[in-house]
């Protein structure tokens, strides 16, 4: 198991890199293929909106068929395919339809290792085994800023999607030896995902599981590039450099978010207060968007730091799910996350198209702000009813 859980963690790095990478690639896509900030919005929602559409036919085979077969299949066709396809792009829809098979590669791998911890190890000790996967995967981050475009500028973005194709190719190739599933619970356990939509204590979690990843993951997923290349006027380099900032911070935050429920003997407001600090990070880049470089960069740092719980979230959420549904209750949580990511992006895409002639460079993202800081601040609110658990 322990060999299968190091496999599902490397994969989880290619996952959190393939949702990240759009922002280094920016400007070089922009040149060569004319893919513009609205195309590559609209190709990054593709990867979330096939990742979490996926999420309710993993949970099913996550529960029904195990993690071992359902990750490195999906790994392999969508995840090494949806690479090559990226390599050979000529026109930006090319790249939409990649991010799209690569999101169906990348949707059973968090939750496979959630589906292993949930079924082999205490409850108690689910949030910090689940933020301990996100945030070491979450090197995928770390190496899709400078190292990233440190690789473009050395070998070309198509050499480098095609040696992501091998890699991923390899890795799927490596969970289908190593991991192990866990017994299967009795055939007499019946239930759906209809079962747990009937549960009223989790509709006050949703909401939160809907917006509180979005603006971290839009940003560092695509924003981020665009925002410092044209408001601040920073290289690709530098915007690789940026984008380590704030995918270190988002490490960071990760594993510091995975003891605290303990710690502070709550979930409920361990999330809540991260995420009201996001709101005030998203208000300090709306009120000042002419400030010094460095100002949004520390913004964006203290973005990822405290929008890091949803590792936390998911275990409120997996509290209140029966045992042998485990599977399909990751996974709804994780549909809501991922799901939110995906419309929030093709509503970004849609308010920077509309504000991009705007004589002001950094209008559109003021807007891009403030439209993320809304949602979460909604959410939040609704968050409020929620039920507090540390079971």
């Amino acid at each position: 198991m322990q060999a299968g859980l190091i496999l599902l963690c490397l994969a989880y790095v290619l996952s959190q890199f393939f949702r990240a990478f759009l922002a280094v690639l920016a400007p070089v896509l922009a040149k060569d293929i004319g893919a513009g900030a609205d195309d590559l919005a609209f190709a990054s929602g593709m990867w979330f909106l096939a990742f979490a559409a996926l999420q309710l036919p993993v949970g099913w085979a996550l529960d029904r068929i195990g993690p071992r077969r359902s990750a490195a299949v999906l790994l392999l066709l969508g995840g090494g395919g949806g690479a090559l396809v990226f390599a050979l792009a000529s026109a930006p829809g090319h790249i939409a339809v990649a991010m799209f098979l690569i999101g169906i590669g990348c949707s059973p791998v968090l939750m496979a290792s959630y589906y292993i911890f949930a079924r082999n190890y205490p409850p108690t000790r689910f949030a910090t085994l689940a933020a301990l996967m996100l945030g070491v995967g979450s090197a995928g981050n770390l190496v899709a800023s400078y190292p990233t475009a440190l690789a473009v500028e050395l070998v070309g973005w198509r050499a480098t999607l095609a040696g992501l194709a091998v890699i991923s190719a390899s890795v799927a190739a490596g969970l289908w030896l190593t991991v192990k599933d866990p017994p299967h619970i009795g055939a007499e356990l019946k239930g759906s995902v209809l079962d747990l939509l009937k549960l009223p204590v989790l509709w006050a979690i949703f909401p939160i599981m809907l917006v509180s990843y979005a603006p971290v993951a839009a940003i560092r997923g695509l924003w981020i590039g665009p925002y410092f290349a044209q408001v601040h006027g920073l290289s690709t380099s530098q915007i690789g450099l940026v984008t380590l900032v704030m995918g270190t911070a988002m490490i960071l935050g990760t594993f510091a978010y995975g003891p605290l429920d303990r710690v502070l003997g709550t979930r409920k407001w361990l999330i809540w207060g991260g995420s009201m600090v996001v709101v005030a990070f998203l208000g300090a880049l709306i009120l000042w968007p002419q400030a010094p470089v460095w100002v949004p960069i520390a913004m964006m740092a203290g973005i990822g730091f405290f929008g890091a719980s949803f590792p936390v979230v998911i275990a409120h959420g997996r509290a209140f799910v029966p045992p042998h549904l485990v599977g399909r209750g990751v996974t709804l949580l994780n549909f809501f996350g991922i799901g939110g990511v995906g419309l929030m992006q093709f509503a970004s895409g849609r308010i920077h198209a509309q504000m991009a002639g705007a004589v002001d460079p950094a209008a559109p993202y003021v807007a891009l702000f403030a439209f993320f800081a809304a949602t979460l601040l909604i959410g939040c609110l609704i968050y409020l009813f929620s039920r507090d658990s540390l079971d």
